[in-house]
């Protein structure tokens, strides 16, 4: 049976140090994105986006800005099979996830990443 799959609610834009307080300025400043409020734990930029909220994380070693998409899935283990059964290329060594996670890296064949993360929002 295929897993459900629902795009999710989170984008991030991962920028190369020498472009991050530029590219930050361009959303706060010059398009006047609203903040969302940052929490203790997590200190990174981001802005409403329509029904999404744009993350703005600064990565080093980066040559130039990259996309990253959320999708959401009903069954983690059967979108896994499915993915992979597709030749969809796991990833999971971009980024480490939190422990007990419920989620993976894929690249799509241009190679933007996608977190897959189970969701009961997806039905």
């Amino acid at each position: 049976m295929k897993p459900q799959f629902k795009a999710g609610n989170n984008i991030a834009m991962k920028i190369p140090p020498h472009e991050y307080q530029q590219t930050l300025s361009f959303y706060r400043d010059v398009i006047g994105l609203k903040p969302v409020p940052v929490t203790e734990e997590d200190a990174t930029p981001r802005f409403e986006f329509g029904d999404k909220i744009l993350w703005l994380d600064k990565v080093s070693g980066l040559s130039q800005a990259e996309i990253w998409l959320e999708i959401l899935t009903d069954d983690m283990d059967s979108a896994a099979d499915f993915l992979s059964s597709r030749d969809c290329a796991r990833c999971d060594d971009v980024e480490p996830l939190p422990d007990g996670f419920k989620g993976f890296w894929v690249a799509n064949p241009g190679n933007i990443i996608h977190l897959i993360c189970e969701s009961d929002k997806v039905n």
